[in-house]
């Protein structure tokens, strides 16, 4: 990937050098360098606004009765996992954790649910069914305050950020019905 963006930059330049406006070039590259780190201090503080509130729902055991709520349609989704209460707790905290946009949050989460998941295959080096289950709707993303989106949309001074909420939660919603779907499906192919 590294070299993908070094030769699109070098191109850049050459171009700019070609048809001699490497002086707009440079003044767009600093704006641009410039726009990122405004968005960056952005995201912090954000970033840092959701994680606090996800730490205090923790401490105050909020993320433990959210978790209980989703445990029981997770044994639906993930049937033989009802012996396993550190994966359910562990994949109801990752699910919990992307629902609020916090992807940096629901990592460690989604990390630790799959090592407790791997704890229980039988066969290490092939993946489990609920395994694979697991990061199809991991990846599908479901949200319903997509927080990095609106950050980033806050901090290039959009007018009505919240607009998208909505339109995400539609597109993360299908998604992850979609994930699960297929999953379910393909499962009983590949056991």
């Amino acid at each position: 990937m590294n070299y993908i963006f070094i030769f699109l930059i070098i191109i850049s330049f050459l171009c700019a050098i070609f048809n001699h406006r490497l002086d707009i070039a440079i003044d767009e590259m600093l704006k641009a360098s410039q726009k990122a780190v405004e968005i960056a201090f952005g995201l912090i503080g954000i970033m840092g606004f959701w994680l606090g509130i996800v730490k205090i729902a923790e401490k105050s055991g909020l993320m433990d009765i959210i978790s209980k709520f989703i445990q029981k349609p997770l044994l639906l989704i993930f049937p033989d996992i009802k012996d396993n209460k550190e994966a359910q707790s562990n994949i109801a905290l990752n699910i919990s954790a992307n629902a609020l946009g916090l992807s940096n949050a629901a990592t460690p989460f989604g990390i630790k649910a799959m090592e407790d998941l791997q704890s229980q295959n039988e066969n290490k080096k092939v993946a489990t069914n609920s395994m694979c289950t697991f990061l199809a709707i991991n990846t599908a993303g479901f949200q319903i305050v997509p927080a990095v989106v609106l950050a980033i949309l806050s901090a290039n001074n959009m007018d009505n950020p919240t607009q998208i909420i909505l339109p995400t939660l539609i597109v993360t919603s299908l998604a992850f019905v979609s994930a699960l779907f297929f999953a379910k499906i393909l499962e009983r192919f590949y056991k």
